[in-house]
């Protein structure tokens, strides 16, 4: 009797330790009971983690950071909505980030080179040096997913689509369907369009969390520790995704300027500018000519008269 009770108190134990996960982050490393889990944002740095919701992006992006760091896989084997929208175009830094999860307003990546960001942690400014300020955190608060998925064996229906598209949001990334407002079809390009978006001034729902996620869903591999892939069921049919681009639209709009364009593309508006002034020194200079030549041919005329 005493065996059989040692035996069922080991598998209890064994049970509860394996229960002990943390289902949104593969990166998470958890124990003890109750079970709390905790992610490694720098070095001998732990950062404790609620793995009910999904994690904070800043702790993620530190977390993917210090992994590139020490040589760790940070892998798991429409167009603009307006005009103000803007895509990421730094990718993943080692962010400052708040007690709670969320972006400082203003990130160095460990330089002497600075810049302002959103709450989604992407760039929303040009660089400067560390006087620049960045007096809040800019609330991003629409996202819009343009993704393209693979062949499907049969033709997709729009309505079914959409219905499909907001039930694999909802179960995967917990975002209430009234936040994704609309999804467009164009199945000719095989591309899908989700807008995902909330009111300008709410501040406690976070929807750059889904951004990430799913980017991480499509580009690489789940972010999950569940490797399952982001597959949502439409007309009976599994929709595997293809690419994804995110557009993020802040609260305020962005204040990039000229200085952020790379020396490539300033070369070719430089080249552009050059040639267009070039073309109308040759009209100017050939219509020179002309008029010389009409006008020395007016005397000669006359005199034959």
């Amino acid at each position: 009797m005493k065996l059989l009770i040692a035996l069922a108190l080991v598998s209890f134990a064994v049970g509860a330790f394996s229960q002990c996960t943390c289902p949104t982050s593969k990166w998470a490393v958890c124990d003890g009971s109750p079970c709390q889990c905790t992610l490694l944002v720098g070095s001998n740095v732990k950062q404790n983690v609620d793995c009910t919701n999904l994690i904070p992006k800043c702790f993620l992006m530190k977390t993917q950071m210090q992994r590139a760091r020490t040589g760790k896989d940070t892998r798991t084997i429409g167009g603009k909505p307006v005009e103000t929208a803007f895509v990421d175009n730094d990718g993943v830094y080692d962010p400052d980030c708040e007690a709670d999860g969320k972006f400082k307003a203003r990130q160095c990546n460990g330089t002497e080179e600075c810049w302002c960001v959103n709450s989604a942690g992407v760039r929303r400014t040009d660089k400067a040096d560390k006087n620049l300020k960045c007096d809040e955190l800019v609330e991003t608060y629409w996202l819009r997913m343009q993704m393209t998925h693979k062949e499907l064996a049969k033709e997709v229906d729009e309505a079914q689509l959409k219905t499909g598209i907001e039930a694999a949001i909802l179960a995967r990334y917990r975002l209430a369907k009234t936040f994704v407002k609309e999804v467009q079809y164009d199945k000719d390009a095989r591309m899908i369009i989700v807008d995902v978006q909330k009111d300008k001034d709410d501040t406690k729902e976070d929807l750059t969390r889904v951004g990430w996620y799913m980017e991480k869903d499509i580009k690489e591999l789940p972010q999950f520790n569940n490797q399952e892939k982001f597959e949502p069921m439409v007309g009976g049919q599994k929709m595997e995704m293809d690419s994804i681009l995110v557009y993020y639209v802040d609260a305020k709009a962005p204040t990039f300027t000229m200085k952020h364009l790379t020396g490539g593309v300033i070369a070719v508006i430089v080249v552009v500018i050059l040639a267009v002034v070039a073309g109308l020194l040759v009209l100017f200079f050939l219509r020179r000519r002309e008029q010389a030549r009409y006008s020395k041919a007016q005397p000669r005329e006359m005199d034959n008269m």
